[in-house]
């Protein structure tokens, strides 16, 4: 009864190390930047595991680096893609959902895009200066 009680505890331990160990939002390497810009001293990337975005639900990682690369502690941060009015087609403003990661400056982000084409994604954040806010041109294809 001993050896049948704790091979239970050990698979019911194994279990939940391995549930806790998935849910951790950890960097991933395999990773491609979309694009990058810049924000003072504080590059701001958009990537993902194809390296473009596509019209459609996208899961992208939104990152915060300073010069030498390191992550920067960013303590908020929002991203919209936004295409003007063209034509008879009116004006797009999708919102992406944020989720924050265990890395400082790294957050998961999941937005459906409505149509190919061309996007301003339009980030805000909290940095050392207060609110800041860039701009990157991406196409989604």
């Amino acid at each position: 009864m001993r050896i049948s009680t704790t091979v239970i505890l050990m698979g019911l331990a194994s279990f939940i190390l391995m549930f806790a160990a998935c849910g951790r939002s950890s960097p991933s390497t395999n990773e491609r930047i979309i694009k990058s810009t810049r924000s003072g001293d504080i590059t701001i990337s958009l990537s993902n595991a194809s390296g473009e975005i596509k019209s459609g639900e996208n899961d992208l990682t939104l990152s915060f680096t300073d010069a030498s690369g390191k992550p920067v502690d960013v303590p908020a941060a929002s991203l919209k893609f936004h295409m003007p009015a063209m034509g008879a087609m009116a004006e797009m403003n999708d919102a992406a959902m944020l989720t924050t990661t265990d890395t400082p400056g790294r957050f998961m982000a999941r937005v459906n895009i409505e149509v190919g084409g061309s996007w301003e994604a339009m980030i805000s954040f909290q940095g050392s200066r207060g609110t800041e806010n860039a701009a990157m041109s991406v196409n989604a294809k």
